[in-house]
């Protein structure tokens, strides 16, 4: 005679199967994009916060009529002596630079101050090829500060790259906003959202990369910290000094570890 046992389990319920598994490590890959999506456009910058400091040199990014201009205003206001455009193409002068502006050109410095002020970089073909070719014109102009002009919504991978290529060099974050990202209803505009999204992806293998290659250089012994990385990973804790005394096991206690009887 069988002893019949209680079962607690419902008997329509069903194993979790893969494809299940595989979805909801989908849905999870999907929040975790968004929430640094939405961290990503949160820290997108909305003002320049230092627009008076004098730095040693000004290094636009192609990419924008309005980069350009702004760091003719920036060069004719005298808050930099000199001026840097990395990116520039190949064959293409200084005058066709000017030419190609769509903004307002009233800005553009007198053709001297363009001959005697202003570097055409047109080695570098993105980002790191900026920061690359950048950091190789501040050696040979002994420069210790730059004003890095940039869009607002590619600043922060251009910071994370300069840091990189220059440390030790002072980098003031000089953003524009470019009147096609300039919509409140941003969130609903495809074209903007895509923009933002391929920022976003390229900032994550940016930072990604830094991640390797810093990595192993710690675990090759130079174990330095990057001038890129945050200040809040090492907090500054401030130990009180407390003498603790000394502490010894009570004669009166047999050791449990000793061999004598």
């Amino acid at each position: 005679m069988g002893v019949n046992r209680i079962n607690f389990r419902d008997p329509h319920a069903q194993r979790e199967g893969l494809g299940r598994k595989l979805v909801h490590l989908l849905l999870l890959a999907a929040f975790l994009w968004l929430i640094g999506f939405l961290g990503f456009v949160g820290f997108i910058p909305r003002a320049v916060k230092d627009g008076e400091a004098r730095t040693d040199a000004i290094v636009v990014l192609t990419g924008g009529g309005d980069r350009l201009a702004e760091g003719f205003r920036l060069l004719d206001a005298g808050l930099s002596p000199r001026m840097l455009i990395t990116g520039v193409a190949q064959g293409v002068t200084l005058q066709q630079v000017v030419d190609g502006m769509t903004s307002d050109k009233s800005v553009v410095p007198s053709p001297a101050n363009l001959a005697c002020c202003v570097t055409l970089d047109y080695e570098a073909g993105n980002t790191v090829g900026n920061a690359v070719e950048t950091a190789a014109w501040v050696r040979d102009n002994k420069v210790t500060s730059v004003r890095l002009v940039t869009a607002n919504y590619h600043m922060k991978r251009s910071q994370l790259e300069f840091h990189r290529a220059l440390p030790g060099i002072t980098i003031i974050p000089h953003p524009v906003f470019p009147k096609e990202v300039q919509d409140s209803w941003w969130f609903v505009s495809p074209r903007i959202l895509m923009l933002l999204g391929s920022e976003y992806h390229k900032f994550i293998g940016a930072w990604g990369r830094a991640l390797l290659q810093d990595g192993m250089l710690w675990l090759d012994g130079m174990h330095q910290q990057p001038d890129w990385w945050p200040d809040w990973h090492l907090p500054a804790w401030d130990w009180p000094d407390i003498d603790l005394p000394e502490l010894k096991w009570p004669d009166w206690l047999p050791r449990p570890w000793s061999s004598a009887p």
